[in-house]
This record gives structure tokens, sequence and C-alpha cells, in this order.
């Protein structure tokens, strides 16, 4: 279990570009083939993940493999999710400013950018699922009946999110205060 561990967590390191929340897509696939932990579950770590220090794809990984094999499994995947962009940094460090001006770089870069934006825009369709629609979300339901296609406190919650965010420039760590009080008196 622990060589598992460290392998799926080392692809997802390697393949991961655009931080932790590209990540996030990569870690639901890969505990879903491995039967590591329901959906409910992974939402709740990612939650939890954001809350506590450090990025959330290390904390999400140390979850996992903890949950998996308690503290060797966290180790391990803790260490596995890292030490590609270790060494990633290592080599960059040394060749990139030799190439910065390539083109060869910057078409390679440039074909990152908008995959990144994909993977993050398929985080936030999980996350919009597993919390701010009820259960069973299917699109088709969802045109023919769009308003029971929500799950009222949580949509609520999400909404005033986002106008603490854009109308009054509320910061991270006063939105998820935020977040938590009202989800603490409505759900």
């Amino acid at each position: 279990m622990l060589a598992t561990l460290f392998w799926v967590f080392f692809k997802i390191g390697i393949f991961s570009f655009g931080g932790g929340y590209a990540m996030l897509p990569l870690i639901f696939k890969e505990i879903l083939v491995l039967g590591l932990m329901p959906v409910k579950e992974f939402s709740d770590i990612v939650a939890l993940s954001q809350m506590t220090p450090g990025p959330i794809a290390v904390n999400a990984a140390t979850y996992v493999g903890y949950k998996s094999a308690l503290f060797w499994g966290a180790t391990v995947a803790t260490v596995g999710v890292t030490l590609p962009s270790f060494l990633i940094i290592l080599i960059i460090d040394s060749i990139f400013t030799k190439f910065k001006e390539s083109m060869a770089v910057k078409a390679i870069l440039s074909g990152i950018r908008p995959a990144t934006v994909g993977m993050i825009a398929s985080a936030v369709i999980f996350f919009a699922k597993t919390s701010i629609f009820t259960g069973g979300f299917s699109v088709t339901e969802f045109l023919k009946e769009p308003w029971q296609a929500f799950d009222p406190a949580p949509l609520a919650i999400f909404t005033l999110t986002i106008i603490g965010a854009v109308r009054f420039k509320l910061g991270p760590i006063a939105l998820t205060i935020l977040a938590g009080i009202l989800g603490g008196l409505f759900l």
C-alpha cells in the first residue's frame, strides 16, 4: 500500500501544473480508482485543507495517506506529491536562464496555461456538485427544473461569499470564518 500511495501521489505531483486546485481532480480520480474514500469525505478533506496551514494539495495528500495507512501513509503521500516539484525546480533552475527566450519554451508554457485553467475549472465543477447542488445532480434534471437542483442553504452561503469577495473585498480568512458561521447556523 505504501508503494502504491507514493507512486499515485508522485504521478499527481509530476503531471499537475497550476497548483493545488489543479491537482484536486487528479487526486479525486485516484482515490476513486483505489476506493480509498467516498466522494463526500474527499469534499470534506478539501474544505479542511483550505483551513489548515500549507498548500491544499499537500494537505489533501497527507490526509488521504493518513486515512489509507496512518502515519507512514501520510508521510509517503506527502513526500510523493512534493518530490516532483522539488526535482523539477532544481532542473529548471539550472537550465531555464539559458532557454527562457526560446520559442519552444514559450510554446510549451502557452500550452500549459489553458490546460491549467481547465483543471481548475474541473475542480470548481466537482465542488459545486458536492456542495451547492442536491444529490444526484444531472444536467437533464437541471434543465427541466433548475430550482430543484440547488440546496438552498449552501447556495445562499456561496452567493454571500461571492458578494463578500467582490462587493466588500473581504479576504479569504474573513470569508472562511463567515462561511463557517453561516454553515453552523443553517446546515
